[in-house]
């Protein structure tokens, strides 16, 4: 007697992410996801020059990340146990310092969902915007996401000037 298993889908299961604080173990996962978001991801928009520059503007070191906590309020995509994708959060000042995902992760709603957990977070410390400096691999999915553009800005990095823009979004209420 044989018997046959049929798979229950033809799709692999997807991969979940969770999202959370980022802890200090997580600091090296940044590190590294920060430089491949800028090497990989960012190679559609800036040249070799400019992304060697951007990646060399904070130190590939986890402790160096791990110091940024203190300064700014980071949620974490999680995948694994690993961190897979970030958004540094300066509530005070209700700005996003920073926002990156794992290159082939992106466009899979990892960076959108850390935007969602951040605007509800500054919501409820009272905010009304949130600001944000955007590469132009963000410019067009903040804008779709509801942000405005304010114009571009030049920002210079180890000798480079990138090209970005500021924008802001109104918070009134948080799409889930």
């Amino acid at each position: 007697m044989s018997t046959h298993h049929e798979p229950s889908s033809s799709k692999p299961a997807a991969a979940r992410i969770t999202y959370r604080q980022a802890l200090s173990r997580d600091a090296g996962d940044q590190a590294e996801v920060f430089y491949h978001a800028v090497m990989q991801g960012a190679s559609g928009h800036y040249g070799v020059a400019e992304r060697e520059a951007w990646a060399c503007a904070l130190p590939r070191e986890a402790s160096a990340w791990a110091a940024r906590h203190a300064f700014y309020t980071t949620i974490v995509a999680v995948c694994d146990g690993r961190c897979v994708g970030f958004l540094e959060l300066d509530v005070k000042n209700a700005r996003i310092v920073t926002l990156y995902v794992w290159p082939s992760l992106a466009g899979r709603g990892i960076g959108s969902t850390l935007l969602i957990h951040a605007e509800r977070l500054l919501l409820e410390q009272g905010a009304g915007r949130v600001d944000i400096e955007a590469s132009l691999v963000l410019f067009e999915r903040l804008e779709r996401r509801g942000f405005e553009n304010h114009g571009e800005q030049w920002v210079e990095r180890g000798g480079q000037w990138l090209k970005r823009y500021r924008m802001s979004k109104a918070l009134s209420a948080v799409e889930t």
